[in-house]
């Protein structure tokens, strides 16, 4: 039940902080409005202060911010249907059309990207399957613990050796003693026996464990203290659940960060075309984006019901190039042959885009 709060809120957040990005985007509201502006005290003409633009009626009841939440949530004031199917069956048309200056039918690139952010971690996080487990070899103090046990299993064989060495002198010296006692001899030779298999047992044992570097940071060399890097990267290694952690929220913050990432490759693919600059090409990286995302989400939620993992990857490998090349082709007015070779571009520099994205990420989650 605390999941599903969360998750709900935090599906609620991303609607209002997407409304807060486009408040008012060329869309009427509200009636005609007389006196004078509340927020600037210009004579009002219209429904809106053309000094400052707020709204001439100002609601101020707890019904006004029920109404402002559930057209957040569940209608973004109706323009999400007019942009949904566009930017699924045509988003090249999409793309074309907002660039132009029809933004009052459209939900805003980066209004819809953030909601769908949102959207994907909220569905993402609650899905079974598509959290880290909860291994025992991961959780904080195994580390610690693995440690221990090859410090025992190094005093024991240091023991079962000094026992050997002690059982071998003894039998030596009952052997080269003149009138040597043969029962003192059998049971000397059954110590030096047992004592010798002790050893080797417990070196097996040794050697069975983990290495100390492949689980634990403390096996590693001593970081030097003006190594940062090496220090955090034992660090991480200690406790590998909180990197995991940290990359994620990270991930939730900085998502933003693919759309001006991405902007550089996009330009090359453009270099000579003076009709198209920064701006389209945001605008084309922020719906493409926005897409990927409302996939993963449909990926998720049938993989949740159980459709065959392999139709999944299927899916995932086929949309996305495809989606690609139609945006090209529509928003940047090409023919087949220009957006084919620029979606294999594009899906290369896209590899590039992401690994960046996720060094940024682990970057973030070890410099804390």
């Amino acid at each position: 039940m605390p999941g599903g709060i969360e998750a709900a809120g935090d599906l609620a957040t991303g609607a209002l902080l997407a409304r807060s990005v486009e408040p008012r985007a060329g869309e009427a509201h509200g009636e005609e409005a007389h006196g004078a502006c509340l927020n600037c005290g210009t004579p009002l003409v219209g429904r809106h202060c053309h000094a400052c633009g707020q709204a001439g009626h100002v609601h101020r009841t707890m019904a006004a911010i029920g109404h402002d939440i559930g057209h957040a949530v569940f209608h973004f004031e109706g323009k999400i249907w007019h942009t949904l199917p566009l930017l699924a069956l045509k988003p090249g048309e999409l793309t074309r059309r907002y660039i132009a200056g029809e933004r009052a039918r459209f939900v805003s690139p980066i209004a819809l990207f953030l909601f769908t952010v949102f959207l994907m971690f909220t569905v993402v996080a609650n899905l079974p399957g598509w959290s880290f487990g909860d291994s025992d070899f991961l959780k904080p103090g195994v580390a610690a613990g693995m440690m221990e046990a090859r410090t025992k299993l190094a005093e024991e064989k240091a023991r079962a050796q000094t026992a050997l060495v002690t059982a071998q002198k003894s039998l030596a010296k009952e052997r080269a003693d003149t009138a040597p006692d043969a029962d003192r001899i059998v049971r000397l030779e059954k110590r030096v026996a047992a004592s010798l298999k002790a050893r080797d047992d417990l070196a097996q044992a040794e050697r069975i464990l983990p290495a100390p570097t492949t689980f634990n940071a403390e096996g590693a060399p001593p970081a030097s203290n003006d190594n940062w890097l090496e220090r955090k990267f034992n660090h991480a290694k200690e406790n590998p659940k909180l990197l995991l952690y940290k990359v994620k929220t990270s991930a939730y913050k900085f998502s933003w960060a693919l759309i001006p990432i991405s902007l550089p490759f996009i330009w090359i693919l453009f270099p000579f075309r003076r009709d198209v600059g920064m701006y389209d090409h945001a605008i084309f990286a922020t719906y493409s984006l926005t897409f990927m995302s409302l996939l993963v989400i449909v990926l998720a939620l049938l993989g949740a019901i159980g459709v065959p993992v392999w139709m999944l990857w299927t899916a995932a490998g086929l949309i996305p190039p495809f989606h690609i090349y139609r945006q090209l082709k529509g928003a940047y007015r090409l023919s087949r042959a220009g957006a084919l070779w620029r979606t294999f571009w594009m899906l290369n520099f896209a590899l590039v885009t992401t690994t960046f994205f996720v060094v940024l990420l682990i970057y973030l989650g070890v410099a804390d």
